[in-house]
């Protein structure tokens, strides 16, 4: 079944594709310009509009990223439209090489002045393609994935809205009931407090041991001056506690009163003691008369002016020491309220030093956190190189012969064929123990002209430690081998190197671009009843190196 080295390769017969993995963008949509595009400004290749076009001696047009595919995926290039037009055409014109393109200004100022539209639902944008590119990069209506990783796509201009209120990654706990919320939940939440709760038990405590005792509510300490806060004991400790400026603003309404009243008072005295005698010399006439009806003592007058002003002074003394005894009082509380004011503030000062202090402390250990997951992934990344150095050198090969066992088939066409993992890799051998390094790239969904039908294999060339003392290019014949695990008919196909294709001189980077056979085992006969090329889910590719060629 050995299908030569004319159907392995297919630039032979000039077959192509648009480009696959890793390949370059190529053309901008049709569906974006508001009018449908000439024929001149589709590129004869992808048929999208021109990117950066490039017009061949011929006459026809290309993307810029189609030119660098096709030229590198093709040998004896024939141009496209040429072949559409005559099939059997073959001239020196139709036959591409890079520096038969050449870039076409004119048609490019054409292009890039089109009417265009943003392809993104909702978006008004309007203008020419030159600035499409620029737009698509900030559009608002833009789906992109949410950066705290939900895994919903979101419209730009929505991600705000989307992590306030709708993203289910976006959460806060609360504090103090540890409840988790989204941020706008959190605004409205009300958590009950753990000092109600405390109180609530030690009334109830109370209630049980002494009847009737939570019923009784006390007056706070400022009462007296109109403060008019009743409750339990804890509640009044607490109101006292956190009512300081309250209390104060009380204590100078009454001291300002006190102020008023010693001021009136005083004022009083000294207008009213010339005036004592106008009463006195009433009752002295009212005396006098009945002495002198009865004794007729003129002295009595006297004494009973004296005893009224002296009463008088009394009740005004009595009255201004009982207020001094107030302002004392007062004087002594609002003292006291200030050594506590005093010290709280001394002890808020305290707390902000000490958060300061504790935020500077969990920056710190945050930052040793970070370093030490960083140093955490190195030591990760470098274990699984080593591990795969040591699985590389127990499956290397120094005699250009490798064997290549790989399991779980089905899984990995699944995977293939959605994309997870298109392509895998096998570990490197090389063509003798001083010679070549290389190893196989297998497509089990196929790639390029045999995507989705084939078994696409490849040959790649890497970077090794004896490329300098080396012949290049790389010219061996390769033979690739599917093992027919019933020891039947293997599938057997071989090519020989082009010794003009980049893939096969010295490389530059790890690894040259792939090169080999897109169109190697059809899909449809690896479960064949006939043969065992899967078996167990299990299927074995040999490539042999031929070092004498």
């Amino acid at each position: 079944m050995a299908s030569g080295s004319a159907v392995s390769d297919p630039t032979l017969n000039g077959v192509s594709s648009t480009p696959g993995e890793n390949e370059y963008p190529s053309g901008f949509p049709q569906s974006i310009c508001d009018e449908v595009p000439k024929e001149k400004y589709l590129c004869s290749n992808c048929n999208n509009v021109l990117n950066k076009a490039r017009q061949t001696v011929c006459g026809h047009r290309y993307c810029l990223a189609c030119v660098n595919w096709l030229v590198r995926n093709n040998k004896d290039l024939v141009c496209t439209k040429c072949k559409e037009e005559d099939p059997s055409v073959e001239n020196d014109t139709s036959v591409l090489t890079l520096d038969q393109f050449f870039n076409d200004a004119a048609i490019n100022k054409e292009i890039l002045d089109l009417k265009v539209h943003c392809a993104n639902q909702g978006c008004p944008w309007r203008s020419t393609l030159k600035n499409f590119e620029d737009h698509q990069s900030q559009c608002e209506y833009a789906l992109i994935p949410c950066n705290i990783g939900c895994g919903l796509m979101v419209q730009r201009k929505s991600l705000a809205t989307h992590l306030e209120g709708g993203c289910p990654n976006n959460k806060t706990t609360c504090p103090s009931c540890s409840g988790v919320l989204t941020p706008r939940e959190l605004q409205k939440h009300v958590c009950p407090s753990s000092g109600d709760k405390k109180t609530t038990k030690t009334d109830k405590r109370q209630k049980n041991n002494h009847p009737g005792s939570s019923k009784k509510k006390e007056p706070c300490i400022f009462s007296d001056i109109g403060c008019p806060f009743k409750g339990n004991a804890d509640k009044v400790k607490e109101h006292e506690s956190c009512s300081h400026v309250g209390h104060l603003q009380l204590l100078l309404d009454v001291t300002r009163a006190l102020q008023r009243t010693l001021n009136y008072s005083a004022e009083r005295s000294h207008h009213e003691s010339p005036d004592l005698l106008q009463p006195g010399q009433c009752g002295a006439s009212h005396i006098e008369g009945e002495i002198e009806t009865d004794v007729g003592d003129p002295g009595v007058s006297d004494k009973a002016l004296s005893l009224h002003d002296d009463q008088a002074e009394l009740a005004v003394g009595q009255q201004l020491d009982a207020l001094q005894q107030r302002v004392q009082v007062m004087e002594n509380i609002i003292s006291a309220l200030n050594r506590e004011v005093e010290k709280t503030q001394i002890s808020v000062v305290v707390l902000e030093r000490d958060n300061y202090n504790s935020q500077h402390l969990i920056q710190h250990l945050e930052t040793k956190v970070a370093e030490q997951l960083q140093r955490l992934v190195r030591k990760d990344i470098h274990i699984t190189s080593l591990q795969q150095c040591i699985s590389a050198q127990q499956d290397i090969s120094y005699d250009g012969t490798f064997l290549w066992r790989l399991c779980d088939v089905s899984q990995k066409l699944i995977e293939a064929a959605s994309g997870q993992k298109i392509s895998q890799y096998s570990p490197a051998f090389y063509t003798a123990r001083y010679g070549f390094k290389v190893c196989l790239r297998l497509y089990l969904n196929g790639d390029g002209v045999g995507k989705g039908t084939h078994i696409s294999l490849f040959f790649v060339i890497m970077k090794g430690e004896y490329d300098p003392i080396l012949s290049w290019p790389f010219r061996h014949k390769v033979t690739f081998f599917l093992i027919d695990q019933n020891q039947r008919e293997h599938v057997i196909d071989a090519f020989r190197p082009d010794l003009s294709s980049a893939s096969f001189h010295r490389p530059v980077s790890e690894m040259n671009v792939a090169s080999g056979c897109p169109l190697f085992f059809p899909l449809g006969k690896l479960k064949s009843p006939k043969h065992a090329y899967c078996k167990d889910d299990t299927i074995y590719i040999k490539c042999v190196v031929d070092i004498s060629s």
